[in-house]
């Protein structure tokens, strides 16, 4: 029988799952560090991918403010790299902030600038989003050498 994927918002009771799976990452300087409290006091931001009911991707949206948002905090357990779990979670986001929003603007940084460009993103500068930058890049260990494409996706313009 094929496992089902389900894309859901999270809950307070995924932040342990989040946290293991973004932990994963973040030792390999792929996202930035996120602890359990930080991953609970934005819960609301977050959309999970599971399968049978276990945790198997997650992603959060962060928003700036004045319609722009950043995708932020996006892993799949790495045995499902290529599968579609992150494609599902973004377009999961994606239609959720349709259904809120008349437009906006959504952007990352990442390291797989390929999986963003075939969800309709297109490559930008970084310096376009000066409040990602004085809000996570500082703290980030990167900082001064950052090796991240920034993508975009405009709704509604």
């Amino acid at each position: 029988m094929k496992s089902l994927l389900t894309v859901r918002e999270a809950t307070p009771d995924d932040v342990q799952g989040i946290y293991d799976l973004l932990v994963i990452y973040s030792r390999k300087q792929v996202v930035l560090e996120r602890p359990p409290e930080d991953i609970l006091a934005n819960i609301d931001n977050f959309v999970i991918a599971s399968i049978d009911g276990n945790i198997r991707g997650c992603c959060a949206v962060r928003d700036f403010g004045n319609n722009l948002l950043e995708v932020r905090s996006l892993v799949v357990s790495p045995e499902l790299h290529s599968k579609g779990v992150g494609r599902a979670m973004v377009e999961a986001i994606m239609a959720g902030l349709k259904l809120k929003r008349k437009q906006f603007c959504l952007f990352a940084l990442t390291y797989r600038t390929d999986f963003f460009l075939k969800l309709g993103f297109h490559q930008v500068l970084k310096k376009m989003f000066p409040q990602k930058i004085w809000s996570d890049c500082s703290k980030c260990p990167k900082k001064d050498c950052c090796d991240e494409d920034a993508v975009m996706i405009e709704y509604g313009y």
